[in-house]
């Protein structure tokens, strides 16, 4: 995965901390925790990813 373009949430700001960052490919979506970027990232095929965007859009 270290290929990937890596690109951080924009509700991180810029002060650090709590940090999103996703990476999209045709066949997966990767997300990981932007503080540990060697450690463990989720993978989701592309159409749970949208399920999941759609959810957390609904109840933001």
């Amino acid at each position: 995965m270290s290929d990937l373009k890596w690109v951080k949430s924009s509700y991180s700001g810029n002060a650090g901390g709590n940090c999103v960052e996703v990476a999209a490919c045709p066949e997966a979506i990767h997300v990981r925790d932007s503080k540990d970027p060697n450690g463990p990232a989720l993978t989701f095929e592309p159409r749970q990813w949208d399920a999941f965007v759609r959810f957390a859009a609904q109840h933001d």
